[in-house]
């Protein structure tokens, strides 16, 4: 094996173990911090389209955010996997119980919703970045699927890494292909990683 997925592999290994540990109310209100944080953010203030993740049972719930965004009339975006070509589309929704289980048991917004595409959607848009991991430069380990660094290799809003404070390593191995995020966004407010690439 690789030695840069080695160390990927055994960092996912002790970080997915340290996250499923974690005692569900201390998790609660680490999310619920992340989520106050996430609103006192000026992008999230003007952002006209919020792209969110559905988080799994181990991962930061931000569900709330996907509340407020739509109380204030966003419009909030979840997305689809292709698990063929490893990619993802955003769709927009406009009601968090459009999201059903589809690929590996994620919640998914129907194949129909509309697309949510950068190219025409020309309001300003923030993506919310799930990891398990982060570093200190806003580089992230997540899964291994890849799905999100192909995604935001072309997206030009603004990314905000969502993590635990303690979840920040000084560095993560990083292949050629992996992108950083613009802030980190933890339950103790918003870091700004140290360079961008």
């Amino acid at each position: 094996m690789n030695p840069i997925r080695k160390l990927k592999d055994e960092i996912r290994a002790e970080y997915s173990a340290k996250r499923a540990a974690m005692d569900k109310e201390e998790k609660t209100r680490r999310d619920e911090a992340i989520t106050k944080a996430a609103l006192s953010l000026v992008s999230f203030r003007y952002a006209e389209f919020v792209l969110l993740y559905a988080a799994t049972d181990n991962e930061i719930d931000i569900s709330a955010i996907a509340k407020e965004a739509l109380a204030r009339g966003k419009k909030i975006a979840y997305p689809r996997c292709d698990k063929e070509t490893h990619t993802m589309q955003y769709h927009i929704i406009s009601s968090l119980d459009e999201l059903s289980p589809e690929a590996y048991g994620i919640l998914e917004p129907p194949a129909d919703a509309p697309v949510y595409d950068p190219e025409t959607d020309l309001g300003s848009a923030i993506c919310f970045v799930p990891g398990l991991v982060y570093d200190k430069e806003g580089y992230r380990l997540g899964y291994g699927k890849g799905f999100y660094d192909r995604y935001l290799s072309a997206f030009s809003g603004s990314t905000i890494g969502v993590v635990y404070s303690d979840y920040i390593l000084p560095t993560v191995p990083r292949g050629r292909f992996d992108v950083s995020v613009s802030i980190l966004l933890t339950e103790k407010g918003v870091r700004m990683p140290g360079t961008r690439r």
